[in-house]
């Protein structure tokens, strides 16, 4: 579990944080971390949020949840092994049956963002294979999550 006070003033503000080792297997052959291991790094983060917002008991209960839609990423610094990275996502936008989380994956090692970028998300009805619009009590664990309503 990570310290909240111990945070770098870049994710202060994200309510959920994973650490995450650079491993070795996670360079390619130009000797730096591959760009697909951004986007794992990006998953990493939204099942922390569904963590930290207490998202997952609604989940198992209803069969109804988050589905990845899109992905994007902006590739900002090389990052290469050793090193240590903490991954931050929060909620930044909720319509009708989507979301879109904001991801950074800041690097301990070199004390910055080398990566940001976002996720756009589906509340999905996974008995029925179609969206469905966002649950209220959703609503209000995201908003209790960020402190804000969206």
């Amino acid at each position: 579990m990570i310290d909240r006070s111990d945070l770098p003033p870049e994710l202060v503000d994200f309510p959920a944080v994973a650490q995450v080792p650079v491993q070795w297997g996670d360079m390619d052959s130009f000797q730096h971390v591959n760009n697909i291991v951004y986007l794992r790094w990006f998953e990493t983060s939204r099942v922390r949020y569904l963590e930290v917002s207490g998202l997952n008991p609604v989940m198992e209960a209803t069969g109804c949840g988050p589905i990845l839609a899109s992905v994007h990423c902006n590739y900002r610094k090389q990052l290469r092994y050793p090193d240590s990275v903490l991954i931050g996502a929060r909620m930044v936008k909720l319509g009708g049956t989507s979301m879109k989380v904001e991801h950074v994956v800041y690097s301990k090692g070199q004390g910055s963002i080398v990566a940001d970028g976002e996720s756009g998300v589906v509340y999905f009805d996974y008995a029925n294979q179609r969206p469905i619009v966002i649950p209220e009590e959703v609503r209000k664990l995201i908003a209790q999550t960020e402190g804000r309503e969206l």
